[in-house]
């Protein structure tokens, strides 16, 4: 595995750790050139559902986009990465055991709601407001009204 820091080919496995639900593999590997050490997963490769956007353009399901949006409804909520991860990984296993070979983005969406639901409230009411893209302060205060 090259490493990220100074490009070098050569590293080795220093240690190797499976998650707690056995999804991944967590291995710490050093660089032999730098000797910087650096985390890497290993997952299994599934093909996820293609995403239906709203004007009909379908892409690639895409880890990283699921994962900064639920940040961004985070940022500066108490909520561990670890918690972050599970409700990352519970998002993809239900879009895999849908067992569909498209999903409409408004799912997936709601699928986050449901997860930051759980997490935190006020990350569920910033992303909620964002995502349903309230017109007025009625609908808003509705919203945070169910949440109380």
């Amino acid at each position: 595995m090259k490493c990220p820091f100074c490009g070098h080919l050569e590293t080795q496995v220093v240690d190797t750790r499976i998650s707690e639900d056995a999804d991944f593999i967590r291995r710490r590997r050093q660089c032999g050139a730098c000797e910087k050490r650096f985390t890497t997963y290993e997952r299994p490769d599934v093909n996820f559902p293609a995403i239906v956007k709203k004007d009909g353009r379908r892409i690639e399901f895409d880890r990283s986009k699921l994962r900064d949006s639920i940040n961004v409804a985070l940022r500066k909520r108490p909520v561990s990465t670890e918690q972050v991860d599970g409700a990352i990984e519970r998002i993809e296993e239900k879009l895999l055991n849908l067992g569909l070979r498209e999903v409409q983005s408004h799912r997936i969406g709601e699928l986050v709601m449901r997860e930051l639901k759980k997490l935190d409230k006020i990350a569920y009411v910033r992303f909620a407001s964002v995502y349903r893209n309230f017109e007025d302060i009625d609908e808003f205060k509705t919203l945070v009204d169910q949440v109380r």
